[in-house]
């Protein structure tokens, strides 16, 4: 049995974990978990999983929960995140933390986790792009396993099973297109939010539809992957691949090519992280038919398309607290066109301005991340709100 501490229960990716859970109460026991808004979710989950402790955002609806189930722990705010991923009141071989939160929320709850030599569930790429210097360094001084829960990361660790890492000559992470795929520069110029939210190939939450659309997203994960596998951005190469069918693939010396392939499914990624080194049954999931998918298509990356991309191997390849400021921008950028406050083009636009002005750290500490990220989300707002 492994206990299971969720951060992100009400996403997109934290109802599908739930799910995976729900098929499977024998190997997996939901101990904690954190919740946004969504309070009436928050009280369904409480109700099916029985958890031991719930964190949500603020301190008023913890205390009105608190008074409903009197079984449960509650907290709130940073300070719950940080305890849904180490609490410790429950026995069991093993401890596995899923950080399904969006943004650089999910950082200190999983620096925390890792202090405790708990099992991580990567679905939270802004930790590694804020801080993946620390998090891989704590990580490998507490000897933790980090399992990628994204698609494509996930499918470059199962092409890495019982290989050499040496012999890698690149990776290549595949990227739908989004929303917007078809749209020239000039079209996207009068796109709306509706629009934007309208992805062709995946169910996702609001905020990581507009990175797909803008391919910060792909950005992202670009150097999410640089940590993970421990590669220079010189071997981590982008295609454009509409079906979503291939989801990422290795290159070796030989130049022999090993992909993996699935149907658009998250529960596949979320599934094999908790189960793993277990493979176990995905009920009620479709076998992928290459007969029915008929053709697969794929397409250089255009960077002058998708500016985003590139400013993102930019900031990777200068380091230091440039991949901060890439992600702290961004998720202000998003944020302000989800309230209708600017375009959908505003959002490089802001991302480009933060990284001009910014003076870079060479080796951010923890406190000095968390100051530029702050400071990055504060001028942002004070010029755009």
């Amino acid at each position: 049995m492994k206990n299971i501490y969720l951060l992100g229960a009400t996403g997109s990716i934290g109802t599908q974990t739930l799910d995976v859970i729900r098929q499977h109460p024998d190997k997996f026991r939901l101990v904690a978990f954190s919740a946004g808004r969504n309070i009436e979710l928050t009280k369904k989950i409480i109700n099916e999983f029985r958890p031991a402790y719930v964190s949500v955002i603020s301190e008023q609806s913890a205390k009105q929960l608190a008074e409903q189930y009197k079984e449960v722990e509650f907290g709130f705010g940073d300070e719950g995140l940080i305890n849904v991923a180490t609490y410790d009141a429950v026995a069991g071989d093993e401890h596995f933390v899923l950080s399904a939160v969006m943004g650089a929320v999910g950082l200190l709850p999983t620096l925390k986790a890792i202090e405790m030599r708990r099992t991580i569930g990567i679905a939270n790429k802004e930790t590694l792009v804020t801080a993946g210097h620390l998090v891989m360094e704590k990580a490998r001084k507490y000897g933790v396993k980090l399992l990628p829960v994204d698609s494509e990361h996930s499918a470059i660790y199962q092409c890495l099973q019982g290989e050499d890492a040496k012999a890698i000559r690149k990776i290549i992470i595949t990227a739908s297109g989004g929303s917007f795929r078809d749209y020239t520069r000039e079209m996207l110029k009068e796109v709306t939010r509706e629009q934007a939210l309208n992805h062709p190939n995946w169910s996702m939450g609001a905020k990581i539809t507009i990175d797909s659309a803008t391919m910060m997203n792909k950005g992202l994960e670009v150097i999410e992957a640089h940590w993970l596998f421990d590669l220079p951005y010189d071997q981590i190469e982008t295609i454009l691949h509409r079906q979503s069918i291939i989801h990422s693939m290795v290159e070796f010396e030989d130049t022999s090519i090993i992909a993996h392939l699935g149907t658009p499914d998250m529960r596949i990624p979320i599934q094999f992280a908790m189960s793993y080194p277990e493979r176990i049954d995905l009920k009620q999931s479709k076998s992928l038919k290459l007969e029915e998918v008929g053709m697969l298509e794929f397409k250089k990356m255009d960077f002058e398309r998708f500016p985003c991309l590139k400013m993102a191997y930019e900031a990777g390849h200068e380091g230091g607290s440039c991949p901060t400021v890439l992600n702290a921008a961004n998720e202000a950028a998003v944020d302000l066109f989800l309230k209708d406050k600017i375009s959908f083009l505003d959002i490089e636009k802001v991302v480009y301005e933060s990284l001009e002005h910014h003076h870079k750290v060479d080796r951010p500490a923890l406190e000095d991340i968390i100051e530029i990220d702050k400071n990055t989300r504060r001028i942002i707002t004070e010029k755009y709100e």
